[in-house]
């Protein structure tokens, strides 16, 4: 597989980065680098924010709408994926720059 498919499977679940990363991790690129960087930290806030909102909406109920907020990290996802499938190096709206700099064990771009 190249780098380029290797970044849009990186957005594909905590699995998927695992197959990116292991699979080109000898060959990565700067197109590689930055997309595992960007999908591991958006993996790490959607969990954060899952479990937040989980917490949140059964000490209080009535906050259970909260839980819409996960559609917003679905489409973060998507245009993660779009941007992967078009080679750009753009963060992830919100949360992107956060993890530019962030996990030094995938190699610097």
């Amino acid at each position: 597989m190249d780098n380029k498919t290797l970044s849009i499977i990186s957005y594909i679940t905590l699995i998927g980065w695992l197959v990116a990363y292991f699979t080109g991790k000898d060959k990565a690129d700067a197109l590689l680098k930055y997309h595992l960087r960007q999908s591991l930290g958006l993996a790490i806030v959607s969990i954060i924010f899952n479990i937040a909102f989980t917490i949140i909406a059964s000490i209080v109920p009535s906050l259970s709408f909260l839980g819409f907020v996960g559609y917003a990290f679905i489409i973060l996802w998507i245009i993660g994926i779009i941007n992967a499938a078009n080679g750009a190096l753009k963060p992830i709206p919100l949360i992107g720059k956060m993890f530019e700099d962030k996990s030094s064990f995938v190699g610097k771009y």
